[in-house]
């Protein structure tokens, strides 16, 4: 997933497939997407023939592969293919520049033989300009610019995105192309064996009522040893004098790379700004460079991957993405907060999901998705001291109500004429939440965090023990800001809630051994030991944890059970719950459509695992906050032979799930595109590491495996560099005996943090607790 600020970007995959789009992954994509595991097809290629001996070739390994090996190499912001065969060096470089709305390939070629070569070089790209090409094809109207000898390209009858304008060129002197894709490809043809390369030149045919495509072609002679570059150029613009800057710039290959350089600058500052060093080596791989960049690429830039490619803000979903983002890019975390309040209605409930630019999305009953915004609101201000934000005037959106058994419904809702602060936005998702049950718990209405569950309460009278929990922790973190502001009755209501959930979940939701999951809307249990299906299911529990907010001792046993019965160590899992839904006469929803162990259906679903792993570091439990970190980690699932066959996707990203279907345990699901990296980014940070930033202050306090003897955490704050090491003498979990900065002890935890420049070293010392 590479991506920029100017929402463009391209998905690649390692055999050089993938699709390029611009402002909307889903709604405007420049060139196809496909998530097809099988074949992969190619929508953009980079062809070779050689002139004198006919033979056609690809620097990457489809649509044509070789015999000879490919080396791919996946960075931050970039992809590199090296492949040497015909006696021709291959180098392609692709990357997406940080401030232009064009992808970027520099093909680098070298003669490797002691004869002089003759090759052309053909850059391909099916053209789509919408969604669907099947559906789009008709409406593409393609022209060339003889003068600056590139493709523009147009899709008039492509909604809010009609007056865009996409280009395909190159730096080299064309010496034919065409937009025909029938020319090129063939009939019952393929990219394997376009027919255009069996042929000299290509037509130079373009217009309307063409199956649009854009196949450049340049002619190189190469003597022995000789080394050439060649550029090509993928974008979109709003104008064509827009695209004309552009092209004028990155036709440069100094300027490109330059400007690779400076990707690789932004990514190396950001992924900088926090670097771990601890005895667990692949978790400092994760924490320093992939957890964040999935994170920000793929889930709050880019949302789409190969699994899924959706285009559309989620609501609850990108807010949790940015909570990552606040130690190291503030400013796009403050960002989202405000756009997603502004897709707020005005009574109170929330968009689930929209696509930009024009907002049109889907309003439903979900009873979790309006919380976000207080929760990740409070994290925000906890974490960076930004108060001001709570004063941020904002407007709300207008759409009809839903009507009585009505779940959902898409529509384009209208900016509303009022406004109010991002405080009153917050309260307001607050005040909507606190109407229960029969049983003192939350409604649940169409799914709470598990979409899946999407017939439980939407009667209307079904409850969500989850929410309560997620309620308690909402309402604690958020009140303060009540009683700062003055909101006193607010205040007294949200504390008095607190008080009434915490009463009815130990009253109501305990089932003997844990706590139950739900009620559907007829009062049956869910999560039960009297269910024969979801007899536990782990969100119940670790969030009885996290709130703060359960009897103690049932949280305790609550927790054993989750040990107990959804900890798989054989298999290397943190199950949701069991039994899976299969048989039994339970009617839950759509997640029982799914396979039994696939996905939030009895698999591992990673974002719940995290939570577990969480639950268990705020318990004290050092050595089982690092084991599930380790059983979570994807490079410890790819570490050897058999274990990379059997998990079959990404070592180095977040998969959203894993498989507990007999015939796949532990095959990996769906990678990149899930909030789980978010979570694992600020488990391992906050619950393991114990990095703790309030503002202007710094507090250390691990949970860690009582093996580990050391780690190192270098933090970059503005100019100032803050060295911390912390020393485990006594092989404990947790307890901080002793803080010291600069060599001298602090009375007090806390590190005061200063933009002074200098370096600071810290020293924490874990023990007997010796300082308040």
């Amino acid at each position: 997933m590479i991506a920029n600020e100017k929402a463009f970007g391209f998905q690649v995959s390692e055999i050089g497939a993938g699709f390029t789009w611009s402002i909307n992954s889903r709604e405007n994509r420049l060139t196809p997407w496909s998530n097809d595991a099988v074949s992969d097809p190619p929508g953009e290629v980079i062809y070779i023939r050689d002139e004198e001996s006919g033979s056609v070739w690809t620097p990457t390994p489809l649509p044509i592969r070789e015999t000879e090996p490919y080396t791919i190499k996946h960075g931050q912001g970039y992809t590199i293919f090296e492949h040497l065969s015909h006696g021709i060096s291959q180098e392609l470089l692709q990357f997406v520049p940080l401030d232009s709305s064009v992808k970027v390939s520099l093909l680098r070629l070298q003669n490797r033989t002691g004869r002089k070569r003759q090759l052309s070089v053909t850059s391909y790209s099916e053209l789509v300009l919408g969604f669907d090409r099947s559906q789009t094809a008709p409406f593409v109207i393609t022209e060339v610019d003889d003068k600056l000898g590139y493709v523009r390209a147009r899709n008039p009858y492509n909604n809010e995105f009609a007056e865009r304008v996409a280009f395909v060129a190159t730096n080299a002197d064309l010496s034919s192309l065409t937009c025909d894709r029938k020319e090129f490809i063939g009939r019952n043809g393929s990219p394997k064996t376009p027919a255009a390369l069996a042929r000299k030149r290509l037509s130079g045919r373009f217009g309307a009522g063409l199956d649009p495509c854009a196949a450049l072609q340049t002619v190189i002679d190469l003597e022995p040893g000789e080394v050439t570059e060649i550029v090509f150029l993928i974008g979109e613009g709003e104008s064509n004098s827009e695209i004309e800057g552009i092209l004028a710039k990155f036709r440069d290959s100094n300027a490109v790379k330059e400007s690779f350089a400076e990707v690789i600058a932004y990514w190396d500052k950001l992924l900088g700004a926090i670097e771990v060093r601890t005895p667990d080596a692949a978790m400092d791989t994760l924490v320093n460079r992939w957890l964040l960049y999935q994170s920000l690429a793929c889930r709050v830039w880019e949302r789409s991957a190969f699994y899924q490619s959706g285009g559309a803000f989620g609501f609850r979903d990108q807010l949790q993405d940015v909570m990552s983002l606040v130690y190291t890019k503030p400013g796009i975390a403050r960002e989202l907060i405000l756009i997603a309040a502004a897709h707020q209605f005005k009574e109170g409930d929330v968009q689930h999901w929209w696509h930009p630019p024009s907002g049109r999305g889907v309003r439903t009953r979900f009873s979790d998705d309006l919380l976000w915004l207080p929760f990740v609101t409070s994290f925000y201000i906890q974490t960076t001291g930004d108060v001001s934000i709570l004063d941020e005037m904002v407007t709300f959106v207008e759409a009809p109500l839903l009507v009585e058994g009505q779940d959902d419904s898409y529509t384009l809702p209208t900016t509303s004429t009022e406004t109010a602060s991002l405080f009153e936005h917050c309260a307001r998702s607050i005040d909507r939440s606190l109407a229960t049950g029969t049983h003192g718990l939350p409604l649940m209405g169409s799914g709470d965090w598990n979409d899946g569950m999407s017939s439980v309460g939407n009667g209307g009278e079904g409850e969500s023990v989850w929410v309560g929990w997620f309620l308690i922790k909402t309402l604690a973190d958020f009140e303060p800001f009540c009683s700062d502001r003055g909101e006193t009755l607010r205040a007294k209501t949200y504390l008095d809630h607190i008080d009434d959930l915490k009463t009815a979940l130990e009253t109501n939701a305990w089932d003997g051994n844990w706590f139950r999951r739900a009620y559907f809307d007829d009062g049956t249990p869910l999560g039960s030991a009297e269910n024969e299906e979801c007899k536990i299911d782990s969100i119940a529990q670790s969030w009885s944890i996290i709130s703060g907010g359960a009897n103690p001792q049932q949280a305790l046993r609550a927790m054993a059970s989750v040990d107990e019965y959804l900890i798989r160590r054989g298999d290397g899992l943190v199950l949701l719950f069991t039994p899976p839904f299969d048989k039994s006469s339970l009617s839950p929803g759509y997640i029982k459509g799914y396979l039994p162990g696939v996905r939030e259906n009895g698999g591992q679903y990673t974002h719940a695992a995290i939570w577990t792993m969480i639950a268990f570091a705020m318990l004290g439990d050092g050595d089982k906050a690092g084991e599930f970190f380790a059983l979570l980690n994807p490079i410890n699932h790819a570490s050897t032979r058999a274990g990379l066959h059997k998990y079959k996707v990404e070592p180095y990203v977040i998969a959203g799930d894993v498989y507990y279907e007999p015939k796949h345990i532990g095959r990996g699901g769906w990678t990149w595109y899930t909030g789980a990296a978010s979570w694992m980014y600020r488990a391992a940070l906050e619950s393991i590491l114990g990095f703790h930033l309030q503002g202007e202050t710094l507090r250390i306090e691990p949970c860690i495996p009582r093996s580990w003897r050391s780690f190192e955490i270098d933090y970059r704050r503005g100019d100032a560099l803050y060295k911390i090491k912390v020393e485990n003498p006594s092989s404990i979990c947790h307890g901080v005996a002793e803080v010291r900065l600069d060599g001298e002890l602090l009375s007090l935890r806390e590190i005061p943090l200063v933009n002074d420049g200098q370096t600071h070293q810290v020293l924490i010392v874990l023990g007997a607790t010796q300082n308040p």
